[in-house]
């Protein structure tokens, strides 16, 4: 998306105003997400040419994005994810459970080097994020530019060991190697994973499922059981508000466990009224009694 339109432009020729122009035409044409890896990229190439000296200052400036559409995810139960990781073959399933129980995204996950999982130790280093753009794949740092460690349940680590048991010894061996011999040494496409993840939510009975989704409901998950600052920093957000805003939803049930909850506490709260009133009539009953001759 970049070559065709700046390929033979001169970095120095580049405006804002070009860059505007380039990012309206692509919003016609492919889905906001992909303008926006897209745009990344090249203000990515373009800080680093000012910091060679080869333009004083960045044209990715003052450029207006299209917004992502507002996410509606779909939250489900943990034996929600033991149905679908049943029906995913090695290392399809591995990859579900990291989703799951880590939060990661997917270009994370794919992005995935034996050196970044410490079976001993029970953690994952986030280090790297693979973006798949009409090019190829590109690998770059994590959307918030920033490593984070997660610590993972010890069922997901024994799963893991069994599955780096299968890998090469070189640390920079992908978990999700390309499935073909000539991108074994790259990660592995979203889209061939994608259509047996489709496939495998079909036999599972589960509808409307979105890999993303297991993201989702790894936030709500931890949101629900330690609050939404510690879902904020498994999930890698540095602000606890696009937790809350994309992420955190409400866990099925909860909800209707808090108005059962109220429900209880002004019963409760009745009853104990009542007591209290009881007491003091009985109390100004037994004064009475004391008044009697």
């Amino acid at each position: 998306m970049i070559l065709p339109r700046f390929g033979n432009v001169m970095i120095s020729a580049v405006l804002p105003m070009t860059v505007g122009r380039w990012v309206a035409d692509l919003t016609n044409r492919v889905g906001a997400s992909q303008v926006r890896q897209a745009y990344r990229l090249l203000s990515q190439i373009m800080a680093s040419a000012v910091d060679n000296g080869l333009i004083p200052v960045t044209p990715c400036r003052g450029v207006k994005l299209p917004r992502l559409p507002e996410p509606n995810p779909t939250i489900l139960t943990a034996e929600h994810v033991d149905r679908l990781v049943a029906e995913l073959s090695p290392p399809d399933d591995v990859l579900v459970l990291v989703l799951a129980y880590g939060g990661l995204r997917i270009g994370e996950a794919l992005c995935l080097r034996r050196r970044h999982v410490d079976v001993a130790d029970g953690r994952m280093t986030v280090a790297e994020s693979v973006a798949q753009l009409p090019g190829g794949p590109v690998i770059d740092t994590p959307k918030s530019h920033q490593r984070r460690e997660l610590a993972l349940p010890a069922f997901v680590v024994d799963r893991l060991r069994q599955h780096l048991a299968e890998l090469p010894e070189d640390p920079d061996a992908f978990l999700f190697p390309g499935r073909q011999q000539r991108t074994a040494g790259r990660p592995q496409s979203y889209n061939g994973w994608k259509y047996r993840f489709d496939r495998a939510v079909e036999r599972a009975g589960l509808t409307d499922l979105i890999p993303h989704d297991l993201r989702a409901t790894h936030g709500s998950w931890v949101a629900d059981s330690h609050g939404v600052l510690v879902a904020a920093r498994r999930l890698g957000h540095s602000n606890a508000s696009v937790t809350t805003r994309h992420y955190a939803r409400a866990v099925d049930g909860r909800d209707a466990e808090v108005a059962a909850f109220l429900d209880r506490a002004r019963k409760s709260g009745h009853r104990s009224e009542g007591a209290r009133n009881g007491h003091a009539g009985e109390s100004g009953a037994s004064s009475g009694d004391e008044k009697r001759p």
